[in-house]
């Protein structure tokens, strides 16, 4: 399975977390945890999501998820999960 991190900060407003998973849902990427909070009207969120079925290469999931982001006023990054896990490593 390959999975990866998107991590999506931002000034709060309706329809984020909709936008962000009708995205993944196009293209066939499976959400599989979810964590969301929301302090003093900022918004953030970090998602594990499988790619093994996605439609689209990591990098043109991550430059339209980013698009994504910049539409809707927050940012979105996705990281590969080794790649993640080196950098938060203690």
């Amino acid at each position: 399975m390959k999975k990866t991190i998107i991590t999506v900060i931002g000034k709060d407003t309706v329809g984020i977390i909709a936008k962000v998973c009708t995205y993944l849902a196009e293209n066939n990427v499976n959400v599989l945890d979810i964590s969301q909070t929301i302090v003093q009207d900022y918004f953030n969120m970090m998602m594990i999501a499988d790619i093994n079925a996605a439609t689209k290469d990591f990098d043109v999931l991550s430059s339209e998820l980013k698009a994504v982001g910049e539409t809707i006023g927050v940012k979105i990054k996705m990281q590969h999960e080794d790649i993640f896990n080196c950098m938060h490593r203690i």
